[in-house]
């Protein structure tokens, strides 16, 4: 039986609807794992480090896709609550196309600077050498990455999470393969890794375009449209706070570089690469819930329904404590075992990993809620408030720990910063609930 935006929405409801949307997003991470198994096992240590060091430089690029994504979702399941379903068609189309140009500018921008954005962050070398030759591969897929990104959000505003869940199966069983076969058994390194994971983003993001252009009963179809300057930038400012989120992500992850190669050397940025492959993942669960429950979200305030609103956000808040808790424990227990998957061939190297982790774990008890927060607002239409919270929680709060924290601490300074900003996330959050209840429940 399918469930619908219009349902009374319970516990196993809210975990039924959303769980496509976290399998889905802890899938899509799961292809930055499976690169960098590949080419820690197969490639070497030297390319695995050059991975981990030019990522977030690709992931700033493909966060514009977050910002369609979860910004349309909004405006779009408001539109439908609203009744009005011939308009929520005309604007999932216009923000569609619109992310193609956007696509297509942002791979030739990332062409440009990625050889001068790799030295400025410090890579010489062969470091350089090989964050170059793995980026422009990735860069051509861009604009595909980013629709990917977008129809991850957007299956679910149009009621079909499972359909958008076997295109990401689709897409990470393509990345898998062709990194077993172009890696492991052809040995082509980190270009092989990097045409496996730019063919797999393009069969998430082609797939979806093929599915909405022909009519097939769907909630949501691609079609005629036209400009509305308003709407997209009602989209823009709706995906403020998840574009901030990844952005101010991706800029924490080049200071984190930056001072691990000051503290620690090139191990470190070895080992943040480790911890940043389990918290994709980990944090992919609070995000394909948020992402999963946005459109349930969007629509009952649409139809200003308040009691099921109040009622959404208090089941939402006790899911996510139990998530938190599951996170946590996953994470400091199997540190040992998945530093060691990626690691273990240098026992040094290793050693840190897991100190790494056992501080790092702590982050995943408080991340989830406000991850949860700032989506919570971006349903609500109120993108400001969202990327407040966005930009606090991935921007200014890690920032100031990550400067502040190893002048006392050192390396470990380092893996506590995260920890620390995440309480003080949890805290803004919870500040701008309270200042905002009577105004949206």
């Amino acid at each position: 039986m399918d469930i619908r935006l219009s349902d009374h929405f319970n516990y196993s409801k809210l975990l039924r609807y959303s769980l496509p949307s976290i399998i889905m997003l802890v899938f899509t991470s799961v292809y930055g794992v499976v690169d960098g198994y590949f080419v820690s096992n197969y490639a070497g240590i030297p390319e695995f480090k050059a991975v981990n060091f030019i990522m977030p430089f690709l992931m700033l690029l493909g966060s514009a896709g977050f910002m369609f994504g979860t910004g349309g979702g909004a405006i779009i399941s408001k539109t439908i609550g609203e009744g009005k379903t011939k308009k929520a068609n005309k604007l999932f189309s216009l923000i569609v196309y619109t992310s193609v140009i956007c696509g297509v500018l942002l791979a030739v921008l990332g062409l440009i600077l990625l050889h001068p954005i790799a030295e400025i962050l410090g890579a010489k070398g062969r470091l350089l050498e090989d964050c170059v030759t793995y980026g422009r591969i990735i860069l051509l897929a861009l604009p595909a990455f980013i629709l990917q990104y977008e129809f991850q959000c957007l299956f679910a505003t149009a009621e079909k999470p499972k359909l958008g869940l076997y295109v990401t199966i689709a897409a990470g069983v393509t990345n898998i393969v062709l990194d077993a076969l172009f890696v492991a058994v052809f040995s082509w390194g980190l270009k092989g890794a990097a045409a496996a994971t730019a063919l797999s983003q393009c069969v998430g993001g082609i797939v979806p375009i093929i599915y909405f252009a022909f009519p097939r009963g769907c909630l949501l179809q691609l079609g005629k449209t036209k400009l509305d300057i308003k709407a997209l930038s009602k989209t823009c400012v709706n995906g403020s706070s998840e574009l901030m989120s990844n952005i101010s992500m991706s800029i924490v992850s080049m200071m984190y570089n930056l001072q691990l190669m000051k503290y620690l050397g090139d191990d470190g940025v070895a080992a943040y690469g480790v911890l940043m492959y389990v918290s994709l993942v980990f944090q992919a669960v609070f995000i394909g819930y948020s992402v999963g429950t946005a459109p349930i979200i969007g629509y009952n305030y649409g139809a200003n329904n308040r009691n099921e609103l109040r009622g959404l956000l208090k089941k939402s808040l006790s899911i996510i404590v139990v998530f938190a808790v599951l996170m946590f424990s996953a994470a400091f227990l199997m540190s040992k075992t998945v530093s060691y998957i990626f690691v273990g061939d240098d026992e040094n190297l290793m050693t840190l990993t897991v100190r790494a982790f056992s501080i790092f774990s702590f982050s995943f008890l408080f991340s989830g809620f406000a991850i949860f927060g700032s989506s919570f607002f971006t349903a609500l239409n109120d993108g400001l408030t969202s990327a407040a919270i966005s930009f606090l929680r991935t921007l200014v709060f890690q920032v100031a720990a990550v400067l502040i924290l190893p002048l006392l601490w050192k390396a470990d300074g380092i893996w506590l910063s995260v920890v620390l900003a995440e309480v003080m996330a949890v805290m803004v959050t919870a500040m701008f609930l309270k200042i905002n209840r009577k105004k949206y429940l």
